[in-house]
């Protein structure tokens, strides 16, 4: 048990260890942490009971942080190879990952992964409780509280740093819904299961009616609550719509209260999102949650493109970055198709880091741009192992620069010797 959380030393102006290690990652003052998680607007997922070394923070006046998912299905369960899926996420660095299994032994491969995983690991409870009813030949909703919250204690127990819940998926939103209608319904997973038991036991959401036995839960193993997203659109014609702006307002005032009780907090945010909605559903989840940690998958920015969708997220991500979100949520090429492979978790990874890179120019992170003058630099001097050393991913830079080799000994076959620079090299 957390003798004092993370947001309990801040307040006390202390730096824990944790908060000392994201500093460091970022190479910030400490107290800028300390700070940010004691008002809430910085969190730094680490569970008490998970030792790693790649402890981050996410929040404001930081790098823009990413997530990759992986985990089985009842389709597709492989332990090995999202273990193996794991190493590409780590390899490619992306900042954090979640483990969305629903096929398989969910306990023996949470606890895998997490024996295995250096960075901060998030999971979705709610898919173990789902997926343990329907084991049993039961509806899932069926499901009792205490069933839920025994598999929120489980994965906080065990050692996961942050857990998605979807305590805004209320009657209020549910109704929201009913009434404006959609499109695509409900697409978040764990937003379906809850809008489905609230409306077949006609009760209130147990994640908010008993919101306090979360917190508790939470603040024993200083575990951070990232308050799902379960009506966040999933396709342009519902984006910005009363249901997601119900839970949105929703999701804000059980910010405070996290805050209150001593527990880290982000908000989960869409979706899919047209691209001259980005900038605005930033801003207001940032004025409606007080400035918490906004966690956004993707945001997708057109429904057209299958195969590509790790393309229309980092359109999308690199705006909300821009726009102030602190957290990307990767999507694959296989996103809305199938399970991803390890060349499509790659892919991801490094479309949310370019997507993130970007934004954190745009909003100015100290030391960003940097990097990108740094690789300018190297680029008029035409020196191509300095560029591929600096390069956000140096294995594929390598690979495209020795396909073809030019001729011209400080050119490349683009250009070869029509190479702008050099051609005017001798007059500077």
């Amino acid at each position: 048990m957390a003798a004092m959380t993370q947001i309990e030393a801040a307040r006390k102006g202390q730096a824990t260890d944790a908060m000392r290690a994201a500093a460091e990652h970022d190479r910030v003052p400490v107290e800028q942490i300390v700070e940010g998680v004691a008002k809430g607007t910085i969190v730094v997922p680490k569970n008490t009971g998970h030792a790693f070394s790649r402890v981050i923070g996410v929040g404001r006046g930081l790098r823009t942080k990413t997530n990759a998912n992986i985990g089985t299905s009842t389709d597709v369960c492989d332990l090995d190879f999202e273990l193996k899926k794991l190493d590409v996420c780590r390899k490619a660095g992306v900042d954090a990952v979640m483990d969305l299994s629903t096929g398989g032994d969910l306990k023996a491969i949470r606890k895998a992964i997490l024996d295995a995983c250096d960075m901060p690991l998030g999971t979705v409870p709610i898919y173990q409780a789902a997926v343990e009813i329907i084991a049993q030949g039961r509806e899932i909703s069926s499901m009792t509280p205490d069933e839920l919250f025994g598999a929120i204690e489980a994965h906080c127990a065990e050692g996961v740093d942050f857990i998605t819940v979807h305590c805004g998926v209320t009657r209020a939103a549910v109704e929201a819904l009913r009434r404006e209608g959609r499109l695509l319904d409900v697409v978040s997973r764990g937003g379906a299961f809850l809008t489905d038991w609230i409306l077949t036991n006609n009760a209130e959401n147990p994640l908010y009616a008993d919101y306090n036995r979360l917190l508790e839960i939470a603040r024993r193993h200083d575990v951070t609550l990232s308050l799902g997203d379960g009506m966040r659109p999933g396709c342009l014609a519902d984006a910005t719509d009363r249901a997601q702006i119900t839970e949105l307002i929703t999701l804000g005032e059980l910010q405070q209260r996290s805050l209150a009780a001593g527990v880290q907090a982000m908000i989960e945010g869409p979706g899919h999102i047209p691209l001259n909605e980005v900038a605005e559903n930033i801003r207001l989840e940032k004025e409606l949650c007080h400035g918490a940690p906004f966690y956004v998958l993707g945001p997708i920015v057109t429904d057209v493109a299958p195969g590509y969708d790790h393309i229309t997220s980092a359109i999308g991500g690199a705006i909300a970055a821009a726009a102030g979100a602190d957290f990307l949520c990767y999507v694959t090429p296989a996103e809305h198709l199938r399970l991803p492979e390890l060349d499509d978790v790659r892919e991801g990874v490094f479309a949310a880091r370019i997507a993130a890179h970007a934004g954190d120019v745009a909003k100015g992170i100290p030391g960003a741009r940097d990097w990108d003058d740094e690789m300018a630099r190297w680029r008029k001097k035409r020196d191509w192992s300095k560029q591929i050393e600096l390069a956000l991913d140096p294995e594929r830079a390598r690979d495209f620069h020795s396909t073809h080799v030019s001729h011209i000994e400080d050119a490349c076959t683009m250009c070869s010797e029509f190479c702008s620079i050099r051609l005017l090299d001798k007059h500077r």
